[in-house]
């Protein structure tokens, strides 16, 4: 009885240590957090200007299927800590649309089954290289798969998320008294638009989104100047149902058009590039990762010229075009000359992706040249109320260089070519 009751005391004596114990711990823990928050408090950051080019759109925004080569110890190391999420943090590629609390429990756990490549990755390496040590770059992605510009559009709640995220960046630049402005978002949404037919026109919900999106941001960094949009080009014709070689009456392209005129017309849009030079996952709907940092590295030649407050950068698209006879000319803005027709990285295409449709389906295209800044369609009759078009090809529900719709043409610039936009005209 006696050795009972001895063991007993011991036991609670232990257990009355190890509540001490833990007592202890809790409370050097809590006088370490409180030690930390005042520290924060009280830190001299130093001066900063954190220049913040978030991606905005539906799964080519967020990097879907395009399997991450990107290293996040390397971008934060490497740049010494300069390129930041919304958080102003290094937690890249947890994003989820669906939810806050999803995200949260993400950075947490270090999930990063789904942390794709973005673009806005290799672009923002490219300004951190050319912008100056005090400079930060924040970037991280918005929106949702799967929807259509209208989808996308204010008050939705991919909208509202992503207003929030750059609100969340500017309260916590703030805090360490630093300089916060956003030049410009980046955008990639129209493959919905494309394939689900929907019967409104593109410009003017792309005009009334921009409208928001610049209200919105403005109102939340409290910038004079209006955001710049750098725009790619979707090129998923083939994904269409309805699609068919040489259909005269074919809609799809109306999307990519006007996503081309946007770039060529809008004085607050800018260029990045077509997806239509690089691979396909699976030859199907999403670029790949190496596309993805291509279309980041042309959407930064944008970005620096935005905040350089240099010339528009529109890339390769048409300006104007005559009618001579049986002949088209067609007028390029050409941005590094000469022009070529490549068909070493692009699979070649007949007629390198220039048609001349004639209302029952046929191609009268009989040559295609190219004249200094110009290319020249010679037709086998008149042109005249035929549809010309670039790029509207392809195989049935491919995408990429090599089977989807493509064409070969483009500049000479040494590094991230910029290739010919999609379009198409009515003669």
């Amino acid at each position: 009885m006696e050795s009972t009751c001895q063991t007993s005391i011991i036991i609670m004596m232990k257990f009355k240590n190890y509540r001490y114990v833990v007592l202890m711990i809790v409370l050097i823990g809590l006088l370490g957090y409180f030690s930390y928050l005042y520290k924060e408090c009280h830190k001299d950051y130093g001066h900063k200007v954190v220049v913040c080019i978030p991606v905005y759109g539906q799964s080519y925004a967020l990097g879907e299927e395009a399997t991450r080569i990107t290293n996040f110890d390397s971008l934060r190391l490497k740049y010494n800590g300069r390129i930041v999420t919304e958080k102003l943090d290094y937690t890249f590629g947890y994003f989820d649309h669906s939810s806050q609390f999803k995200q949260w429990i993400k950075r947490i756990l270090h999930y990063d089954k789904k942390a794709f490549e973005l673009s806005v990755y290799s672009m923002a390496e490219v300004l951190a290289q050319k912008l100056g040590e005090d400079t930060l770059i924040c970037i991280f992605p918005g929106g949702h798969g799967m929807n259509t510009i209208e989808e996308l559009m204010k008050p939705v709640e991919p909208y509202n998320k992503f207003i929030d995220e750059i609100r969340t960046a500017y309260d916590k630049a703030r805090e360490r008294g630093w300089d916060f402005f956003v030049p410009a978002v980046c955008w990639m949404q129209g493959e919905s638009d494309i394939v689900e037919y929907p019967d409104y026109d593109y410009k003017e919900y792309f005009h009334r989104m921009y409208h928001d999106l610049n209200t919105d941001i403005k109102n939340v960094t409290h910038q004079q100047d209006d955001i710049r949009i750098i725009c790619y080009q979707s090129s998923t014709i083939t994904k269409g149902l309805h699609y068919r070689p040489n259909n005269y009456d074919a809609t799809e392209p109306r999307t990519p058009t006007a996503q081309m005129e946007l770039i060529r017309d809008d004085t607050l849009v800018w260029a990045s590039g077509p997806t239509y030079p690089y691979d396909f996952v699976n030859e199907s709907l999403h670029i790949d990762a190496v596309g993805q940092q291509s279309i980041g590295k042309l959407a930064a030649k944008s970005a620096l010229g935005i905040i350089r407050n240099q010339s528009r950068n529109i890339g390769l698209v048409p300006i104007a075009y005559h009618v001579e006879g049986n002949d088209i000319r067609i007028d390029y803005n050409v941005p590094c000359p000469p022009l070529c027709f490549d068909t070493i990285l692009v699979k070649k295409i007949a007629h390198y992706g220039f048609s001349v449709i004639r209302r029952d389906g046929t191609n009268i295209i009989s040559d295609v040249v190219i004249d200094n800044n110009a290319v020249v369609i010679r037709c086998a009759e008149s042109p005249k109320n035929c549809k010309l078009r670039y790029g509207v090809n392809g195989v049935f529900l491919k995408g990429g260089r090599n089977l989807g719709p493509r064409g070969n043409l483009r500049d000479s610039q040494s590094s991230s070519q910029n290739w010919c936009l999609l379009f198409e005209f009515v003669v």
